[in-house]
């Protein structure tokens, strides 16, 4: 069976000087050993090439890194919200706005799953420890590999489903989380402060998870769930690929 190909969205930074695309290998390795053909896709100058490039693929991947501008939310940047990375955020909007007009599965991480909630409406916390004091150390960014906190799963939902346990301990690595959910989206994971640690959709048509964590860093420790997530994507992904070609589905902007 042929491997599918999915757009891995990535940052650019000054490396050695240079403007370089950057991708942790992390995220290379989790799904090429999930059965997937990994499209490292940074930034594009014409947004509208997001298009053009979902229709190359059969799934997209949105992942960690900057925080998200609070302009596209509508909020001042807290001072603690870090330098934001306009021409990614740009770009990443309009990957998630052709991939639900194409129904194309996504797996959202971290910045990737907060981005997704704004771009559907939704708002975030801007510094956890500032806004939302908690006793759970949520950016335990030495700790990659680590679980480091428990999370219960909603009964019923495509991440409980995916991950195959209702309860289990994840790494934790961001200072920021959803505050005011997009109505596109529903809460599928919480920590026991009450950080959203997961979403998907309520689209039954359209498969979108989502998780707070870094299950990329995860998929060789001894528990299953990580790698079953992934798992779980590449069927979906399959899924879309085996499918006829339909028309893309243009949603009103007044419901994104």
């Amino acid at each position: 069976m042929s491997r599918p190909l999915v757009a891995v969205t990535a940052t650019t930074e000054i490396i050695r000087d240079l403007l370089r695309a950057r991708l942790n290998a992390a995220y290379i390795g989790a799904l090429e050993g999930a059965g997937l053909i990994p499209l490292a896709s940074p930034p594009l100058a014409d947004p509208a090439a997001a298009h053009a490039l979902l229709e190359r693929v059969d799934g997209l991947v949105l992942t960690g890194g900057e925080d998200v501008d609070p302009r596209h939310y509508g909020a001042a940047a807290h001072s603690a919200t870090g330098n934001p990375h306009s021409a990614r955020d740009t770009w990443e909007l309009a990957l998630i706005e052709a991939a639900r007009d194409r129904r194309l599965p996504v797996l959202a991480i971290c910045r990737g799953m907060q981005l997704l909630n704004v771009a559907l409406g939704g708002t975030l916390i801007q510094d956890i420890p500032a806004q939302r004091p908690s006793d759970i150390e949520h950016a335990d960014s030495a700790a990659r590999r680590r679980r480091v906190h428990p999370i219960l799963c909603e009964p019923g939902t495509r991440l409980e489903a995916a991950l195959g346990a209702a309860s289990l301990s994840v790494n934790s690595s961001h200072h920021q989380a959803i505050d005011r959910m997009a109505p596109a989206l529903r809460v599928s994971a919480r920590a026991p402060d009450g950080i959203v640690e997961g979403v998907e959709t309520r689209d039954q048509d359209w498969w979108v998870v989502g998780a707070q964590w870094h299950p990329e860093e995860l998929v060789a420790t001894p528990e299953p769930w990580d790698r079953a997530l992934f798992s779980a994507f590449t069927a979906e992904v399959r899924r879309h690929a085996a499918a006829p070609d339909q028309p893309a589905v243009t949603v009103p902007a007044a419901t994104r």
